[in-house]
């Protein structure tokens, strides 16, 4: 019986047993790349609700692996993830719904995104920043209807589809076989509706785009540039619908509340602040051939200034790794080294 209470708050599911990794986990978040044949073999279908029919399926992206490394450090890199994030987002792949992942500056959020695209080959991350004056419309197309008149003006080729601009919420619900990999970033400094009015796009999958449905009798394909540079894409009829419901990963700061509706729609994850062994993971991903000691010593000042600031980010660490190595070249000296750290290791709130 579930949820009868004989284990405090924890429900007994009869017959399920804990496995490391469970057979269900496609992500393991160890920074090893799947292979194409294992992922495909493993990808999960999406529950009967979740289930789309935009078709024909595109290319698959390629990984922006400069932007991954930059993010993410070595691609060889070992790498321990908490359980409670894989667990989330695995279940976030299998329900093909949102996760909304919420923590501290600096905590890894956004990298989690890179993270599960280039593990599992899902190419390049789709970012959405988000601002105080963000609309849902600017995340999924954008018509230059100036310059398209400027263009019939000049007698020059005004066809339509050279002025619509998916963005990268719209290039994301594009028909791919496996789900594109969305980062909507910062959505604590979106305005207040955004939320809900992301509740549609995320139940049905698809968007229509006005301009096109107007000329769908003289044009019922029409190819539009997206969010890829350089790539465009056809949409029929007007309407842009999925294949594989994007893997979307939105950022909080956890600085609001957001709609129960909205949060209905997610699977919510907490990133807990990093572990020792995390930052140590993360030094050695970005500097390989890092003193160990060394590297181990500013681990130790660094966790004890974080305790003492409330909180840290890990770049703030990464900030110091790389600048000690002209100070143990003695082109630093220890007084303007300690600081530099001063100036490194500052409080990422506005307190005193």
């Amino acid at each position: 019986m579930l949820g009868d209470g004989r284990n405090g708050d924890q429900d007994e599911l009869p017959g399920i047993q804990r496995s490391l990794p469970p057979d269900w986990w496609i992500y393991r978040g160890t920074g090893q790349v799947m292979s194409a044949e294992e992922r495909d073999a493993k990808w999960p279908a999406p529950p009967p609700w979740r289930s789309f029919r935009g078709a024909p399926d595109l290319a698959a992206p390629e990984l922006d692996e400069h932007e991954a490394q930059r993010r993410l450090g070595r691609v060889h890199a070992a790498r321990s993830t908490d359980q409670a994030v894989l667990d989330r987002v695995n279940a976030a792949i299998a329900l093909a719904r949102p996760i909304l992942v919420t923590g501290r500056p600096g905590s890894g959020k956004s990298s989690l995104a890179y993270s599960i695209s280039r593990e599992l080959g899902l190419g390049r991350v789709l970012r959405w920043p988000i601002t105080s004056r963000t609309t849902l419309k600017s995340g999924l197309w954008d018509y230059d209807s100036f310059g398209r008149a400027q263009a019939i003006g000049l007698n020059e080729n005004s066809s339509i589809g050279n002025f619509v601009h998916l963005g990268p919420l719209g290039t994301a619900l594009l028909p791919h076989k496996l789900p594109r990999v969305l980062l909507i970033d910062e959505i604590d400094k979106s305005d207040v509706d955004l939320p809900n009015d992301l509740l549609n796009v995320f139940e049905e999958g698809e968007f229509s785009i006005p301009e096109l449905i107007r000329v769908r009798d003289r044009e019922a394909e029409v190819v539009v540039h997206t969010a890829d540079t350089g790539r465009t894409a056809p949409v029929t009829d007007g309407v842009v619908q999925c294949h594989a419901f994007p893997l979307v990963v939105i950022t909080s700061n956890g600085e609001r509340d957001f709609p129960p509706a909205f949060l209905r729609r997610c699977i919510t994850l907490n990133i807990p602040d990093p572990s020792p062994k995390r930052l140590s993971e993360m030094v050695l991903a970005h500097f390989p051939n890092s003193d160990a000691e060394l590297t181990e010593q500013l681990i130790r000042m660094f966790s004890d200034r974080s305790r003492k600031n409330d909180g840290l980010a890990a770049d703030q660490l990464l900030n110091a790794v790389h600048l000690i190595r002209p100070a143990l070249n003695g082109q630093v000296d220890e007084a303007t080294w300690r600081d530099l750290l001063d100036s490194i290791w500052h409080r990422l709130n506005s307190g005193s």
